[in-house]
């Protein structure tokens, strides 16, 4: 399988905005809160991290990390603070725990919240702003399963995707999960995997399992973050190489510091790490500037992914 197609690399420009200064403590609350209506259920609680009085013109709709059946917005402070000091203005979403509300419910939620970023784009990012998908470990699945979703009902421009330490494989058979796994006698990310994918359409559905889709093409360019030490590491690269071969641009970074991947995605204090300034520098790179215009796709009446019949032709 040929190696991801890496997107062109970016020199600094004196046009690139420079990485904004995270708050010395990483727990200080710089955030404001909205509900999101949803057709779907009740509606989804948010966290909106702005860029203040000078908004970059980027957007990121964020999926917390955790297994699918934990994880909540605190666990993804890190990362939404990450995405934050490269410039983009993040609506992070606290989506329901599959435990009681398996697939499709997270991707219902995470649909109402783009559908209503989307709609107020401008306003949050500023005029011309462009609009990305970002998750970690489940909430990367959910990312990449609503990136689909958007390509098929054509209902919304992404310019991107990002897939940090992806949750991707329920399999769970690769060698970095083995190796991570070694002397165990319980995994949480299969008893969240048990827990997602109880229904009887999620077990083959291209939006529950985006990396065993046989449909990858018309996706948005994609970041795809890993680290030799993560669990999902493997998982991680094979779904940036099926993205590459189906012509979607890919960059597949895997760093080489110990970063506790995806577990030290979680620690508050992660924003920080050694290992962030290196997360932080990608993810500008990818917001500033994209030579990529996006998936612009005419728009169409908004169907829930509560009654989803495969992928469309």
């Amino acid at each position: 399988m040929p190696p991801p197609t890496p997107l062109p690399p970016r020199q600094p420009t004196n046009d690139m905005a420079p990485l904004r200064p995270l708050p010395t403590d990483p727990r200080t609350e710089d955030w404001r809160v909205a509900d999101v209506p949803s057709d779907a259920g009740a509606a989804v609680h948010v966290r909106i991290y702005d860029q203040g009085a000078d908004p970059k013109g980027v957007l990121a709709v964020h999926f917390h990390g955790g297994n699918l059946i934990d994880g909540t917005l605190d666990d993804g402070l890190a990362m939404a603070r990450l995405l934050q000091s490269a410039g983009a203005v993040v609506v992070s979403m606290a989506y329901p725990p599959a435990l009681h509300q398996p697939f499709p419910a997270g991707l219902d939620a995470g649909r109402a919240v783009l559908v209503w970023a989307s709609r107020r784009l401008g306003r949050l990012a500023g005029k011309g702003a462009r609009l990305f998908l970002a998750g970690e470990e489940g909430g990367a699945n959910l990312a990449a399963g609503l990136a689909m979703q958007v390509r098929d009902q054509r209902c919304t421009l992404l310019s991107g995707q990002i897939l940090v330490s992806p949750m991707l494989d329920p399999r769970m058979g690769t060698a970095s999960m083995r190796a991570g796994m070694a002397g165990r006698t319980c995994c949480q990310w299969a008893q969240g995997w048990r827990a997602y994918l109880d229904c009887g359409q999620a077990a083959d559905h291209p939006y529950a399992l985006p990396a065993r889709s046989i449909r990858l093409a018309g996706l948005p360019p994609s970041l795809i973050i890993t680290a030799e030490d993560d669990l999902m590491r493997d998982e991680a690269t094979a779904f940036a190489e099926r993205l590459a071969k189906a012509g979607t641009p890919c960059r597949c970074e895997v760093l080489d510091a110990a970063t506790g991947w995806p577990l030290g995605l979680r620690h508050p204090e992660a924003a920080t790490a050694p290992w962030a300034p290196v997360v932080s520098a990608l993810l500008l790179d990818f917001f500033n500037p994209n030579p990529h215009e996006g998936h612009r796709t005419p728009s169409a009446p908004d169907t829930p992914a509560s009654n989803p019949n495969g992928e469309q032709p």
